[in-house]
């Protein structure tokens, strides 16, 4: 990552995005967005970088209250035993302003090594003499593959979860100061 400043950035959360999307009852998708997390991204002078994100199980909002505490109960995230999911960067393939980001997400106390494809907005100071960079990035998991099997059958065929979640991240990253 030699396009960014070394030392740490922080997540900057109120300008940031996590959200997924899943198949719901075969015919539509259901989008939602996780409202608290933290991330650390440190770059070094030499350009690596190691990334930490943890984000809070229970604040799952699909802007549905019946729909999200189902999601932050035992069937699904079970938030109150599994009060986080986690993300630690294992490695990053550059390929100009893009690359892929893999690492090992933690959902439910289930770990497995996913890849993000990733986007680099840029790095700009604003108004406020911060410096900020920005990133989106994608990919989709398995749901079952974290133990999120629950689900319902529907009278003309099919469930009502779909297995496959993709998760879109729009992410800004403020420079530390100190």
């Amino acid at each position: 990552m030699a396009t960014l400043t070394p030392g740490t950035w922080n997540l900057d959360a109120a300008h940031s995005e996590i959200g997924l999307t899943v198949r719901h009852a075969g015919i539509s998708k259901v989008r939602a967005t996780f409202q608290e997390a933290e991330s650390a991204l440190k770059v070094a002078e030499d350009g690596t970088a190691d990334v930490e994100a943890k984000v809070k199980a229970a604040s799952f909002d699909s802007k549905n209250a019946d729909r999200d505490a189902h999601v932050r109960g035992e069937d699904f995230l079970d938030s109150e035993t599994h009060p986080e999911l986690t993300f630690v960067a294992t490695g990053f393939k550059p390929a100009g302003s893009e690359f892929e980001l893999t690492g090992e997400l933690t959902i439910r106390g289930v770990t497995k090594e996913i890849t993000f494809e990733t986007e680099f907005g840029g790095q700009a100071v604003d108004p406020f003499g911060l410096t900020r960079a920005g990133f989106s990035a994608s990919t989709a998991i398995s749901r079952k593959e974290f133990g999120l099997t629950w689900n319902a059958a529907l009278e003309a065929g099919g469930v009502l979860v779909g297995d496959k979640v993709s998760i879109d991240l729009e992410v800004a990253f403020v420079l530390d100061q100190g």
